[in-house]
Order: C-alpha cells, then sequence, then structure tokens
C-alpha cells in the first residue's frame, strides 16, 4: 500500500489558496476535501447552523482516504491551532505524511483587490467582505510549513514553486 501524504492548506480568504489546492489534487491525483463545500451542504442539507463540524466531516473523510492509501488535500482557512492540530492528529492516527501549507499574499493591496472582486464559487455561500477578512481570526504558526506566497505572481510560477516545495 502506498504511503499517503496529508496536504492540509491555510490562508485567509482570497489568498489563492483554494485555486492551489485544487491544482495540487489534480497534480497529484489526490482527494480534494473543502471545508467551505462540506459546510455548505450542512446548511442546505440539514438547515443547521454551522460551527465547526464541517471541519469535522473533513477530518473525517481525510482518515478514511489516508487509511486507504490515498494521498487527501484539504481546503480550510485553518486559522487557529485547535484546526492545525487536529489536521496533525489525522496524520499521525494514520501513519500519513503531513505537509502544512499555508498561502498569503504579502501585498495588502492586491490581497484586498482580490477579495472585492470575488464572486461565490460555491452555490449559496457568500463571500466575506474585505473587512471580514482583514479582522479575521488567525494565528501565528508555531510549527514547520510551506509558505507559499501568491502577491504579483503568476499562477503558473506559484504552482511550480508550490509542486516543488511539496516533493522535497
Amino acid at each position: 500500500m502506498a504511503h499517503p501524504t496529508l496536504y492540509s492548506f491555510s490562508g485567509l480568504p482570497g489568498t489563492g489558496k483554494t485555486t492551489l489546492s485544487k491544482a495540487l489534487a489534480r497534480e497529484l491525483g489526490a482527494v480534494y476535501l473543502r471545508v467551505d463545500s462540506l459546510e455548505q451542504a450542512l446548511r442546505e442539507l440539514c438547515g443547521v447552523s454551522v460551527h465547526s463540524e464541517g471541519y469535522e466531516l473533513a477530518y473525517r473523510l481525510a482518515t478514511e482516504n489516508l487509511q486507504l492509501g490515498l494521498s487527501v488535500v484539504s481546503d480550510a482557512c485553518n486559522p487557529v491551532d485547535v484546526t492545525r492540530n487536529a489536521w496533525r492528529a489525522v496524520g499521525e492516527n494514520t501513519a500519513a505524511r503531513l505537509v502544512n501549507i499555508e498561502v498569503v499574499c504579502s501585498d495588502a493591496a492586491e490581497h484586498r483587490r482580490r477579495v472585492e472582486a470575488r464572486s461565490p464559487n460555491i452555490v449559496g455561500v457568500e463571500v466575506p467582505t474585505w473587512e471580514a477578512v482583514s479582522q479575521r481570526e488567525y494565528h501565528p504558526w508555531a510549527i514547520q510549513r510551506v509558505v507559499i506566497d501568491t502577491a504579483n505572481r503568476s499562477l503558473h510560477d506559484v504552482i511550480s514553486e508550490l509542486v516543488l516545495a511539496v516533493s522535497s
């Protein structure tokens, strides 16, 4: 059985996290899990107010796929240590290699432009305002991760950097 890898993406909305996580999943043939999609499905299908349930579902789905020997790409904000530690536990409990990937946009004006220009890519989900993004709780990282800065760079260059960084 193949030794799977869990690629755990994190970053504020508008940094390019979903674009990069989808590209990496395609490149690697990995399972793709997006917490926003799971949360919206819970809202629509179950009529519930969602708090951590999307993350909890993603952890379980990731665990099952990693146990099958499949690598998993998780796409989530992961703004706090609780969620980051939960992904670490998923990796440890499945003996999967864990690669934490933080996507940032170091140019605040560019980041703001992206957030303000966004339209929802999940039906029913409202995109956050720049004010909501800039005030969002987001803890500094205390553990090793791959940091990908998408500011003023081509998608091709960023994806190339990402693939090289996670393969080493």
